[in-house]
């Protein structure tokens, strides 16, 4: 089909199924819900190539195609066979695509974070009949202590009814620590919750963190000890995150390892805005750590890598 210029797309938002990436048409216009494995394909409805997936017009006409994927390793799990590009289910509440020998999978209930609330303070995770994943409710509580709880992050002597524009003066915050990242080496994620917002409402928070590359050269143990010193790039890096390249180099620290069993992980961090540019021209921003020091413990925080693989791979998907 002829592009038409300027571009004319759907003022809607684009509604696509768990794990499917947004990617421009052939014009380069529109983003449009990429097509998976073996359906059909054409320049206006691309395949998935985040995925590793390619239109292949050879054996349908008529302008169209049908999604394929690049020759690469299977995936087992749990004794059955997966081919590299196909997407599938191995529960209700996760869905998984097979990337050339990994498994990556995305989940499908929301997990997020129900923080006390005026209108919810004793919310609670119940699993209903007929239904994969658990819906939070609300438990009634006393007025007494529904007042309590919706006023416990506000100074004591603060009005009764605090204006918004004082909101901020009078909020008392309150702020986590950061939690471990979700990945041993290579892009995870952190958490937090604070209130330290214009509302002064207590929400979680993320940022992007990288303790080390996977596939950083290590240098090696000097003569009586055990472990590495963090180490750092010796020429600057650009980051990954979701197929998106970050707008300008860094040299971050990265923290090593060690030989007797000890995790290295990082100990004083900070936290940075990151701008990222993706293949089709969107930019975005997102927090991200910064090691300024590493520790060498026994109290290693458990693999939750979203790999199921014993090796790492890097799974590129489209951007939130």
């Amino acid at each position: 089909q002829a592009c038409t210029y300027p571009c004319q797309c759907p003022s809607q938002a684009l509604q696509c199924p768990a794990g499917t990436s947004h990617v421009l048409d052939a014009c380069g216009c529109c983003k449009v819900c990429a097509r998976q494995l073996g359906e059909l394909c054409s320049l206006q409805k691309p395949c998935d190539h985040h995925k590793g997936l390619y239109c292949d017009f050879s054996k349908i006409h008529r302008g169209s195609g049908i999604c394929l994927a690049h020759e690469g390793a299977t995936c087992d799990l749990l004794g059955k066979i997966y081919h590299n590009g196909e997407s599938f289910q191995p529960t209700c509440k996760l869905q998984c695509i097979c990337m050339d020998g990994a498994i990556g999978c995305i989940p499908l209930c929301s997990d997020d974070l129900r923080l006390p609330s005026p209108e919810c303070p004793n919310p609670r995770r119940v699993k209903f009949r007929n239904k994969c994943c658990e819906e939070w409710i609300c438990e009634e509580g006393q007025e007494e202590n529904r007042f309590e709880t919706a006023m416990a992050v506000f100074r004591e002597d603060a009005a009764e009814k605090p204006e918004l524009n004082n909101l901020q003066e009078n909020c008392l915050v309150q702020t986590t620590e950061w939690s471990a990242c979700s990945k041993s080496c290579g892009m995870g994620i952190s958490a937090r919750v604070t209130n330290d917002n214009p509302q002064c409402r207590l929400e979680k928070e993320t940022r992007l963190c990288m303790v080390r590359p996977c596939d950083f050269p290590m240098e090696k143990t000097k003569k009586g000890k055990k472990c590495v010193r963090t180490p750092k790039p010796r020429q600057s890096l650009h980051f990954e995150f979701s197929g998106c390249t970050s707008t300008r180099s860094y040299r971050p620290k990265f923290c090593g390892s060690c030989t007797d069993g000890r995790c290295c992980t990082p100990y004083i961090t900070s936290t940075a805005q990151v701008e990222f540019r993706c293949p089709e021209g969107d930019f975005f921003q997102r927090k991200m750590m910064f090691i300024k020091m590493c520790s060498c413990h026994y109290d290693c925080p458990r693999d939750n890598d979203i790999f199921l693989a014993t090796h790492h791979r890097q799974m590129t998907g489209d951007h939130v």
